[in-house]
């Protein structure tokens, strides 16, 4: 119910019975623990109860649990074939996941990956529920405390501008600053999505203000919006494509913003299959099954941070 956004209909459809099969298997579970799980007005379901908000992380933990068993049933019956579902941004999606998929795809042609995206407190949702297998996020760590999060690589911001904009006749006379891009209106990711806070910082630091006219999690929209002459885009430097953006300048901005770490995390009990290392490795080839298992088996943040303190992560 909660995963259909408390939508009966929804629910039976996901579940392959009828709604009043899913209503009486409601009301059947309530009345065993003794507690209301959701309000109703009439017949319809339309909020989650204090109880119920209690009760739902649990449920979803041993029904992540139970996929866990189905996956080591899998694993010994055909190691080749799954599932992959992976949580992540409109950036890694577009920009460094096809390849990388493309690839896996080939070695594994059994195994369907599904692809989800949200924001980190979403994703994090997801994963800690069992409905994804993965995470692949950039910021927003806070979100993930309960979850095994892997570095995986570093990457750094650029700036993009029309060819005729008056930036970029600014930076060819030198070197890109903050006070050069404080003067004009930006156009940059979703807080919270891949690291304006560190954007912010950059510019509290010089005592500078930046006017922030738009906002998007979709670094395409940026893109978009840059040409249509709205203002300055500020971007993760992998997601300008020279062929594609042929009609954009980019400008190396890593000299301004600190870098972004990009992680892959999972629940620290998560069961991995053998295509599951695969793909990881080939996301990030630092991280071979051995440290992952080790990192997995930790028995805190801290004692993972040791195992990965002398990494030299790769850096777009």
């Amino acid at each position: 119910m909660v995963r259909n956004n408390l939508n009966v209909s929804e629910t039976a459809a996901a579940l392959h019975t009828s709604q009043p099969g899913v209503s009486k298997q409601i009301k059947q579970l309530e009345e065993e623990l003794g507690v209301q799980l959701f309000e109703r007005s009439g017949r319809q379901i339309i909020a989650v109860t204090p109880a119920g908000a209690d009760v739902i992380p649990v449920a979803e933990k041993i029904l992540a649990g139970t996929d866990d068993i189905r996956n080591l049933g899998r694993q010994h019956a055909d190691p080749h074939s799954g599932e992959l579902r992976l949580a992540t941004t409109h950036t890694q999606a577009r920009y460094v996941l096809p390849a990388i998929i493309a690839s896996f795809g080939e070695r594994y042609p059994r195994v369907n990956i599904h692809l989800h995206q949200g924001t980190p407190k979403q994703m994090a949702t997801m994963v800690d529920s069992g409905e994804v297998d993965f995470v692949i996020a950039t910021e927003g760590q806070q979100h993930y405390d309960n979850l095994v999060m892997l570095p995986c690589s570093r990457w750094h911001r650029a700036v993009v501008v029309k060819p005729d904009h008056a930036l970029f006749k600014v930076a060819q006379l030198g070197s890109l600053t903050l006070e050069a891009l404080s003067s004009f209106p930006l156009i940059t990711y979703v807080f919270g999505f891949t690291g304006q806070s560190r954007l912010d910082k950059a510019f509290r630091e010089r005592g500078l203000e930046p006017n922030v006219v738009l906002t998007a999690a979709d670094t395409d929209v940026i893109k978009t919006y840059v040409r249509s002459g709205l203002g300055v885009g500020i971007i993760a430097r992998m997601a300008y494509e020279a062929h594609q953006d042929a009609d954009l300048k980019l400008l190396d901005a890593a000299h301004l913003f600190e870098s972004s770490t990009t992680h892959i995390g999972m629940r620290q009990q998560r069961e991995l299959r053998p295509y599951m290392y695969d793909f990881i490795q080939q996301f990030a080839p630092h991280l071979h099954a051995d440290l992952i298992d080790r990192a997995l088996a930790a028995s805190s943040a801290r004692e993972r941070l040791k195992l990965f303190a002398d990494l030299q992560l790769p850096e777009f």
